[in-house]
């Protein structure tokens, strides 16, 4: 028996796949309408998502057959939503990133921060935050934490090793860091001699260095999610909103574009990040924080190590190449391109030189990242770079350009374009089969309930939903429901998308929730126990910073308070502009 049902558990996907479709069946059958075949398809597509019996990209090709054998759409008009202006700007994004990886140029900064904020218990600490949150607004969360967990690790063995040398002329009883590897936790030493185990100090400290281990670990995974809210291309769900709303509401005035979302984000993301730093000090190195900043001579042999391991692998990384120099350029240029393009409160260069009949940027900031990215394919790395050509002796070979076809086609995540495009599908399809005025009349009751109330439920929700599903999946299928809520009960679609979107990156509590807890689980210095006690308040704090967020900056960004007239459908009876009585007003 128990054979059999290792067998079906072997199965589970092959099984799922098969009988999952047959046993909706029910749905399209007993209500033969385009809404109800619209929701088969989005119902059977979120339930592969979260199972993930098929890989999340494949299971985004479905509306590809389905909605034009159903009757939804066109074939013609479905493939259209592959590849819109969100799919350009994330591909363009995603090319300056791997060029940032490429060059090494990544670590060279988190180095140089590491060095700038010195090497105390609660500086380190809060030193990897702000350089991993830094590096997670540009390149990829799974990147960043892969590269910083490393470094952490490469500290606390190297302040281990010092306390042990230091160890007999040494008796403040300040905290130690834990050894690399858990069967050296209590009685083994480095040099291999075992260590008698009934003294009591010596206990005692082993559990503080093995609880600044797993405070050291958990930040850098932590502050990897939450770097990546601050930056529209920082993490997948900025842009499957920013799509989604282009998508669903046409009429909108590029209200979601690098400067705007920058302005609500980024201060959230500084705040959480503060509050993230306080709450790993205060749960894995108690409350003297006297101890904490290191203030006298305590260990001070032991922040000199530290200094040192981080000293070394910055100059292993030797003066900065052409290569470095030139991506940090055209880094800085297009930042700074994102920035002015059409910031909001005042005219930038898009509307000033490349605007439309009504003043508008007809440039998107998917316009600015492809430039880059192509000017990235046309730049040699070096300058003067002839150099032999081993296939051909004799004859000169030029320098390879700063990024390369095949060093793209290694890195980039193909999979999250096509997510990205089957999400925007699914919002199509569900607005031309009439579904989403279906779900807007279900939930017009809703109009009664504070606009806030309403907003708190939907990022606890989504803080739920996401440690257990992927956060582009999450996003995928909630905006569009999210869009017609707010449609019906009359409030701004941004107060209700954006703590949906904001909360997707909460991921805290569990190793599955997200790739960097996952990697920093895999050392095996933190258990699920301890990712689950920090993050669970953590989850908490998040939620109430986004609330604070929407009702304070977000509404003189994106006038939260009023519903917008690009907002407008046939089913709403909103007045536009009128201020919504449910939501502060600034």
């Amino acid at each position: 028996m128990a054979s059999c049902w290792q067998a079906l558990w072997a199965y589970r996907s092959y099984l799922i796949v098969l009988f999952l479709p047959i046993f909706l069946l029910p749905l399209p059958i007993l209500v033969p309408t385009k809404e109800a075949y619209c929701a088969y398809a989005i119902i059977l597509m979120a339930l592969f998502w979260c199972t993930e019996a098929l890989p999340l990209a494949v299971t985004a090709f479905f509306p590809l057959f389905l909605f034009p054998l159903m009757g939804i759409m066109e074939a013609s008009e479905v493939c259209i939503e592959y590849l819109k202006d969100t799919n350009v700007l994330t591909i363009g994004g995603l090319m300056m990133a791997i060029a940032v990886e490429h060059w090494n140029l990544h670590k060279r900064i988190a180095l140089q921060t590491l060095l700038l904020t010195g090497t105390r218990p609660a500086l380190l600490l809060l030193g990897f935050m702000v350089v991993t949150a830094f590096l997670s607004m540009w390149i990829s969360n799974t990147a960043t934490s892969g590269m910083m967990v490393p470094i952490a690790r490469a500290v606390l063995e190297q302040l281990h090793n010092t306390q042990m040398d230091i160890k007999e002329d040494n008796d403040n009883p300040t905290f130690e860091l834990q050894e690399p590897s858990p069967q050296k936790e209590v009685t083994k030493l480095e040099n291999g001699q075992v260590e008698p185990t009934h003294s009591e100090p010596r206990t005692k400290r082993s559990k503080e260095e093995l609880r600044f281990t797993q405070g050291m670990t958990l930040c850098v995974a932590y502050s990897a999610s939450i770097g990546g809210i601050a930056t529209l291309t920082g993490t997948t769900p900025n842009l499957v909103m920013q799509g989604q709303i282009n998508s669903i509401f046409p009429q909108n005035p590029n209200i979601v574009n690098f400067a705007s979302w920058f302005g609500i984000a980024f201060p959230t993301m500084v705040i959480l990040l503060l509050l993230c730093w306080l709450w790993i000090q205060i749960l894995f190195l108690g409350f003297d924080f006297k101890k904490n900043f290191g203030s006298g001579d305590q260990g001070k042999e032991r922040k000199q190590a530290a200094r040192q391991v981080i000293q070394t692998q910055h100059k292993m990384l030797g003066p900065m190449s052409f290569a470095e120099k030139a991506v940090t350029v055209l880094f800085i240029i297009l930042v700074v391109l994102w920035f002015t393009r059409e910031p909001g409160f005042f005219h930038g260069w898009g509307n000033l030189v490349f605007a439309n009949s009504k003043g508008e940027s007809i440039a998107s900031d998917g316009t600015v990242a492809m430039l880059i990215g192509i000017i990235l394919f046309i730049v040699p790395s070096k300058i003067p770079g002839l150099t032999q050509d081993p296939e051909n002796p004799g004859k000169l070979k030029a320098p390879p350009a700063l990024l390369t076809w095949k060093t793209v086609n290694e890195k980039m995540p193909w999979n999250i374009v096509l997510l990205l495009g089957g999400g925007f599908a699914l919002a199509k399809g569900s607005e031309r089969s009439g579904l989403s005025e279906w779900v807007g009349d279900q939930l017009s009751p809703l109009r009664h309930v504070p606009a806030p109330a309403t907003a708190f439920i939907v990022c606890l929700l989504t803080a739920v939903f996401t440690e257990c599903i992927s956060n582009v999946a999450t996003t995928t299928l909630f905006l569009p429901i999210l869009a017609s809520m707010a449609q019906a009960i009359c409030i701004h679609p941004l107060y209700v998308m954006l703590p949906c979107t904001l909360a997707s990156s909460l991921a805290f509590m569990l190793p599955v929730a997200t790739p960097p807890n996952a990697i920093v689980f895999s050392f095996g210095d933190v258990k699920v126990i301890d990712m689950a006690r920090a993050g669970f308040l953590l989850n908490i704090i998040g939620v109430l910073v986004i609330m604070l967020a929407i009702n304070s900056w977000g509404i003189s960004i994106f006038s939260l308070h009023t519903f917008p007239s690009w907002a407008q459908s046939n089913i709403t009876q909103c007045l536009p502009s009128q201020p919504n009585p449910t939501t502060p007003s600034p």
